[in-house]
């Protein structure tokens, strides 16, 4: 893989679990997990040599490793792409304060009014 196009789909992999185990305890169990199977095709540069090492992988994961003899690696990527489309979560964790969070715009400073003035003050 080319490592732009790696370092993308590992960051998109990590947020995506992160969306289904919000609880950093529970995810950092997923995120080394993830981290293990970049790890284990970080030397390949062929497609075709990458292999499923083990049938155990959650099927959300296993295109990460899939055996492609078609193709090459765009048609990896692409499934991978698919892949993480297919497993978004329906409602994204969002952070309290962040745009679309649910805290967002919350208790806002009072709008400054020009000043007013007093009737008849001309």
């Amino acid at each position: 893989m080319s490592t732009s196009a790696a370092l993308s789909l590992y960051r998109r992999s990590l947020r995506l679990s992160l969306d289904w185990a919000v609880h950093r305890s529970v995810w950092r169990g997923q995120a080394v997990y993830i981290r293990s199977l970049f790890e284990a095709n970080k030397n390949v540069r062929d497609p075709r040599q990458q292999q499923v090492r083990d049938q155990a992988y959650p099927p959300h994961f296993r295109a990460i490793e899939h055996f492609t003899h078609t193709g090459g690696l765009q048609v990896l990527l692409r499934e991978t792409e698919k892949l993480l489309e297919s497993w978004k979560h329906p409602d994204p964790y969002r952070h309290p304060t962040a745009p679309g969070g649910n805290k967002w715009e919350r208790n806002l400073p009072a709008r400054i009014l020009p000043y007013a003035e007093a009737p008849g003050a001309h």
